[in-house]
């Protein structure tokens, strides 16, 4: 889960460079749930609750926008098999 964590905390560091957006710090836990499916022991869930803080004023549609899709390029959440969810914290400050 720590993989999954600084995949998405990476991802999203290179979303926000990349569309000039301004933010002061991001943290991010991940938690999954193992379970045997088939005989196997695998991840079949993991949600990343995520707390991101940015200069007051900035458009919150667009931090969730950026976090969603810091998501959903993750190179480790999509190599697995397991369902994903996002919990998203905004915190903005002066």
């Amino acid at each position: 889960m720590a993989s999954m964590a600084d995949c998405f905390v990476l991802s999203f560091r290179s979303i926000a460079a990349a569309s000039k957006f301004d933010w002061t710090t991001l943290a991010c836990v991940t938690t999954g749930v193992l379970d045997r499916v088939d005989g196997i022991t695998r991840f079949t869930s993991m949600t990343n609750h995520v707390i991101l803080t940015a200069p007051a004023g900035t458009p919150e549609d667009k931090a969730r926008r950026l976090l969603e899709k810091a998501e959903g390029v993750c190179l480790i959440g999509n190599s697995l098999n397991a369902e994903r969810h996002l919990e998203i914290e905004l915190r903005f400050a002066a």
